[in-house]
């Protein structure tokens, strides 16, 4: 839902073809996965069914058709809407990282290995998100880059508490074990 009401964010100040309005989008969110052109279309053929957006102009230039999309009025109420409505707040329990953690205990794998190795990943995006806030002066993609940099630091300050669950769950283990 967030993504085509982020679309209709980019098509409230033009109209635009489906190629800028992906565009658009990844120039606001810097450091997040570039959204997929496939996503974009599928988006945008939702909200013209839902008519909240309209092509307004057809157009070919050596290939298929280009439309230009423009938000209607009820694109325009529905992003209001969505605009002005807070979000809920967690939990965040069933992230992939948590299940992966999870699911690998349960089947006596290497957790603790995962959870060092996800850690180096994890500091390795850091490192690249702090160098990317360091180059831009635009707020809005200090805002993407910010609130990107303290998930990682709380996914962070989560590994090391799950290593160190998994590490006195070892420990433990074994003392039962010889017991």
């Amino acid at each position: 839902m967030s993504v085509s009401r982020v679309l209709l964010g980019i098509l409230a100040e033009e109209p635009a073809h489906g190629y800028d309005i992906k565009q658009a989008h990844d120039r606001r969110f810097p450091g997040a996965r570039p959204m997929a052109f496939g996503q974009v279309y599928a988006a945008l053929a939702k909200l013209e069914k839902e008519g909240l957006v309209e092509v307004i102009e057809r157009g070919r230039e050596a290939g298929p058709d280009r439309m230009t999309y423009a938000i209607t009025g009820a694109g325009r109420e529905a992003l209001t809407g969505w605009l002005s409505a807070t979000e809920p707040a967690g939990p965040y329990s069933a992230d992939d990282l948590v299940r992966k953690t999870v699911t690998a205990l349960r089947l006596g794998r290497d957790a603790a290995g995962f959870l060092a190795a996800q850690r180096q990943v994890h500091l390795a995006s850091l490192k690249g998100l702090l160098a990317l806030q360091a180059s831009t002066e635009d707020v809005a993609a200090r805002i993407v880059i910010d609130h990107a940099i303290e998930h990682l630091d709380a996914d962070l300050r989560w590994l090391e508490t799950a290593a160190a669950r998994v590490g006195s769950s070892s420990t433990t283990d074994d003392r039962k074990m010889r017991a």
